[in-house]
């Protein structure tokens, strides 16, 4: 064989091995990815936010900052009773209104008498902020906070002086209360108020007044692995709307640089998110079990049914998102018995409709996948293991996964997870049922992320398949479940 000849087949083989070997490979993460902080948010999925004030005794849902702290008198408070419910019900967090606008403060705080320390409750002794957080360690559920950058009792609010304020209460949250998970902020910022007896209308600049960046780091500080919630993030943001509907089409990813708190116009985009997005920024659903934020007991009778969680469920969990869902305290200082009841109504239903996987170790079949080797073969999807996945070989966006569940059963709900440690990457993908003669189409969808569960009209089949049809890059999906 001439020279040249021998050497074109040396680096042709050379070249193959090479392809053989990138393609045995993990694959390299496409585009932002979620640090482990999100990444622990997101395996959390249900959290509870609970707004419990002096609003709870003015039946207010905004206070105006000129309440008597006297007014703030709950006769059978119990932290504990709010915690046990939400463990029994499947929250794995919870996110305290430790101030509202109105600038009342559920911790004695140094810099404020608008405070539980002039109230009743407890001769003045009270600390519910300490006793949620104790609540929390005792059993197992993680602790945030709700600090409203906005307070209407401040004489200062609007004034450089208020800023030093705000991080001194921060301070003090984040230094006595053991860890914070989450730190909740939102965009009503400024406006009419007491503002210390002025009664008056103040407005800031919502980009730049709170100094975000340095106020943030200043937490960070303290406690470095905080999630920020806001509008934007930095580290999750929200979802546009307060009725927990995610976005059908849920990208984790924005690019935050024009954005912040407060700003108007920008709800699609946070609903959607953005597939070119600079960061991982993650939508937390959030809405209400009731009709307000805050107890009202002209509400009792408007608490959500089950069926209406399971439709939130569905559209937050199930879009990809972390559902954050309010349960207020009433005047006693307690769930009331239509909340708990219906929680736990909503419990059993989600355990009934999600109680019996029937993928699990299933037999799959794939187009193709990585490499030919099991590390990336299509078992992985029904392997019970978050940690395994499918994918293809580079430069293949699309594929085809069969599960074979063995025998015709009803089917209702398929679950299907991304491995978004690689980055969030499906573009479409739809799923098809075999009818005993043909495959028929029963959804067509967008995006997956951390999770996707799609509900269809209930149908009897033995097989299914999951159509990726378009990705940013190779595909790599971690679970798929039928129920």
């Amino acid at each position: 064989m001439p020279g040249n000849h021998r050497t074109f087949l040396v680096v042709f083989l050379v070249f193959l091995s090479a392809v053989a070997s990138a393609q045995t490979t993990l694959p390299k993460a496409v585009g932002p990815v979620p640090d482990e902080n999100q990444m622990a948010w997101h395996q959390m999925e249900m959290n509870a936010f609970i707004h419990f004030s002096i609003n709870t005794f003015t039946d207010k849902e905004w206070g105006y900052g000129d309440e008597a702290p006297e007014l703030f008198n709950p006769s059978e408070l119990d932290t504990e009773q709010w915690v046990r419910v939400l463990k029994e019900t499947g929250f794995k967090g919870v996110i305290l209104t430790v101030k509202h606008h109105d600038g009342f403060s559920l911790w004695p705080t140094k810099y404020s008498d608008h405070s539980i320390a002039n109230s009743p409750y407890k001769n003045g002794n009270g600390d519910i902020v300490k006793e949620l957080s104790e609540a929390c360690k005792k059993y197992g559920l993680k602790f945030g906070i709700y600090l409203s950058p906005w307070d209407r009792n401040h004489p200062d609010y609007g004034k450089p002086e208020y800023i030093s304020y705000y991080r001194n209460q921060l301070e003090e949250l984040f230094t006595n209360y053991g860890d914070v998970f989450e730190m909740w902020f939102d965009g009503a910022n400024g406006g009419d108020g007491y503002y210390g007896g002025t009664n008056e209308t103040r407005t800031i600049d919502k980009q730049t007044y709170y100094h975000w960046p340095a106020t943030l780091d200043h937490v960070r500080n303290m406690q470095s692995d905080v999630l920020f919630f806001s509008d934007a993030g930095p580290g999750i943001r929200w979802s546009g709307n307060e009725n927990g509907i995610g976005g059908r089409t849920n990208w984790n990813t924005i690019t935050p640089d024009t954005l912040y708190a407060g700003k108007a116009g920008i709800g699609k985009l946070l609903n959607t998110g953005s597939p070119e997005g600079t960061e991982w920024i993650p939508a937390e659903v959030n809405t209400s079990i009731r009709p307000g934020w805050f107890y009202h007991e002209n509400e009792d009778s408007l608490v959500k049914t089950p069926k209406e969680l399971l439709d939130i469920y569905l559209t937050s969990v199930g879009r990809g998102s972390t559902l954050l869902l309010n349960i207020p305290p009433d005047q006693r200082g307690i769930f009331h018995e239509n909340d708990v009841k219906n929680l736990r109504k909503w419990r059993d239903l989600l355990d009934q409709e999600f109680g019996k996987n029937l993928a699990l170790h299933a037999e799959v079949t794939a187009g193709s996948h990585r490499g030919n080797v099991n590390t990336f073969s299509p078992g992985n999807v029904t392997d019970g293991n978050p940690e395994t996945y499918w994918t293809t070989d580079n430069g293949i966006t699309t594929g085809t996964l069969e599960i074979d569940v063995g025998k015709s059963q009803s089917i209702k709900y398929i679950l299907i997870q991304e491995y978004i440690q690689l980055g969030q990457r499906v573009k479409e993908f739809n799923v098809e049922i075999w009818n005993g003669s043909e495959w028929r189409t029963v959804a067509e969808e967008t995006t997956i992320g951390y999770k996707r569960i799609l509900k269809i009209d209930p149908v009897q089949a033995d097989k299914m398949r999951v159509n990726i049809t378009d990705s940013k890059a190779t595909p790599v999906i971690s679970n798929v479940e039928i129920y």
